[in-house]
């Protein structure tokens, strides 16, 4: 099967995929690179004596060189080289001792080094002026240390080719959350982090009721004083509509479906928030693109039911011949053997079907899609515990509980951001609507990606509106413009993130987070005149639907945004 790859696709694979001589030189063609990765990760099949190596890395490759699949980005980069370690998402465990924290920030360096991202929960630390007894001092809290770790980060670069990223989580009870909350008002703060508030049901009922808030000293589980629940949830959406953060983790909701409790509390995600884990846990990510699964006009039910089972026991593969960075993580990820199997392309699917983004029959669509994906990826979980065995914890699991066949993984479907993939797969990112018409993506500090959306210039031609003149026209504006004579339907069909009402946002979320096992990534994107009131009632909406989180982000509230309309106007 030949390879197709944009201009885009080529230039994001030359800067961090690809090998290199020590010269710094390209020395592997992209059909290699997932030669590469397939024949690296089929030989897991070698462990439990399938006889099937060659077949399996045959369909890999396959499935990888179509571009119907990609697995996550340190999979691509590190798979069948030195650093070995194929798995994107770690969490890491922040105790209250220096012994504690130093060894965490040890732990995440070599973590960013390998590719991996990293994120704590610092909920556990001593507030700010509390006492230090073997010092006799008192307390930096929390954030300082954050800001230790962010400095750490900064002079790193994850696998040699890209800055590490954290997650840095915090209690909505912890006696520093003010603090927490407003830091990233001063732009030069913690910038290696995604920050969220993790917010509990006891916090959402005092909101509910205009009670107090007890904040509580995890040292000594003491309640330090009590704070207005309204005003400091006003605070949160204040300083998510000024410039995207904090975010909001519903850490109940995520507990809830925690599918081993009797290992622990989830108490944080990975970077971007679609994957929680208990402490030392790690998961690989892959996206599945849902715009190679049209046929006419409708979705391919049956190729994606065979992408999505070849998806599972790539996934399941890549635990066993992963190169854990630690022993602590090899014994935690192969315990629950976590995977994360999501979908990229859900944009462009959507304008294949003839269906708006902002309609309630796209909201359709993305909850029976992902119901058949949930359903499908576990049926080959089942397979696969069949023919391997189910994961170890499995008989502490939830699903032993409750009666339930064995499962080859304790979670299957993650839905990611997948902004480095869907360039190269050349389509829309993730479930997230198309950002702009034409867009320029800026990576590794220096690298920018112009793209002029593929399915908008097909759909264009098609339809006989494409020309030189409107090309020129999206590289200033990124839109389509309101003098293009094109039927109405057609022109909704390329409405842009900050067009689309939030509240659509949220539901699309929703609908893909009722049939996704971990959780979901998606930007609900407010346009520049949209006030704090709209992003409350948009974290409000996002509870109450069943949402684990929300990430918000208001158009143009960021100096040098990563992703701009056009050729580099803020949108």
């Amino acid at each position: 099967m030949s390879l197709h790859l944009s201009e885009g696709a080529l230039t994001v694979l030359k800067a961090r995929y690809l090998r290199k001589d020590k010269k710094g030189e390209v020395i592997e063609s992209p059909e290699e690179m997932f030669r590469r990765v397939a024949r690296h990760v089929a030989r897991a099949e070698r462990v439990f004596s399938s006889g099937k190596e060659e077949e399996m890395a045959e369909a890999f490759y396959e499935m990888m060189v179509s571009l119907d699949f990609l697995p996550n980005s340190p999979t691509l980069m590190n798979a069948g080289r030195r650093l070995g370690q194929l798995a994107a998402c770690f969490v890491l465990p922040v105790e209250d001792s220096l012994p504690s924290i130093f060894g965490a920030l040890k732990q995440a360096a070599l973590i960013h080094q390998s590719g991996g991202g990293t994120g704590f929960s610092f909920s556990r630390l001593r507030p700010r002026g509390d006492v230090v007894s073997s010092t006799h001092g008192v307390a930096s809290g929390p954030v300082s240390f954050m800001k230790v770790f962010d400095m750490a980060t900064e002079v790193i670069k994850q696998g040699g080719t890209r800055r590490g990223a954290n997650m840095g989580v915090l209690r909505v009870d912890h006696p520093d959350i003010r603090e927490f909350v407003t830091v990233k008002r001063d732009p030069r703060e913690l910038n290696s982090f995604n920050l969220s508030v993790a917010i509990t049901d006891a916090f959402m009922e005092a909101l509910r009721k205009g009670k107090d808030f007890p904040l509580i000293n995890p040292r000594t589980g003491e309640i330090v004083r009590r704070e207005s629940a309204r005003e400091l949830f006003e605070l949160i959406a204040e300083c998510a509509w000024e410039n995207g953060e904090p975010g909001a983790l519903f850490i109940d909701t995520i507990n809830r479906s925690n599918p081993t409790p009797s290992l622990g509390e989830i108490e944080s995600t990975n970077p971007c928030g679609e994957q929680p884990l208990l402490p030392y846990e790690s998961c690989n990510l892959g996206s599945i693109n849902l715009a190679h699964m049209v046929r006419g006009r409708e979705i391919d039910w049956e190729k994606l039911a065979q992408r999505v089972a070849l998806a599972v026991r790539f996934l399941d593969d890549v635990i066993e011949v992963n190169r854990y960075p630690f022993s602590r993580i090899e014994g935690m990820s192969k315990g629950n053997r976590k995977i994360g199997l999501g979908v990229m392309g859900f944009a462009h699917l959507l304008i294949l079907l003839g269906i708006p983004y902002d309609s309630d029959e796209a909201v359709r669509v993305g909850e029976e899609l992902m119901a058949f994906i949930g359903e499908r990826a576990r049926e080959a979980s089942r397979r696969l515990a069949e023919e391997r065995g189910p994961f170890p914890n499995f008989p502490r699991s939830v699903y032993a509980s409750r009666g339930e066949p064995p499962l080859r993984n304790a979670t299957l479907t993650t839905i990611a951001p997948t902004g480095t993939l869907s360039i190269i797969a050349n389509c829309s990112p993730g479930i997230e609507p198309l950002f702009a018409l034409a867009y320029t993506k800026r990576m590794l500090g220096d690298v920018e990606v112009f793209t002029v959306d593929p399915v908008f210039v097909k759909v264009a031609q098609e339809e006989g509106f494409w020309s030189p003149s409107l090309e020129e026209t999206l590289k200033g504006t990124g839109v389509l413009p309101q003098d293009i004579p094109i039927p109405e339907e057609k022109r909704r069909l390329f409405l842009t993130a900050f067009a689309i009402p939030p509240r659509r946002h949220v539901e699309i979320q929703a609908a893909f987070q009722r049939h996704t096992d971990n959780a979901v990534s998606k930007t609900i994107n407010f346009p520049s005149r949209a006030t704090s009131q709209e992003v409350k009632e948009a974290f409000l909406l996002a509870y109450e639907m069943g949402c684990k989180g929300i990430t918000v982000y208001r158009s143009g509230t960021r100096e040098g945004q990563v992703i701009t309309c056009g050729l580099g106007q803020v949108c």
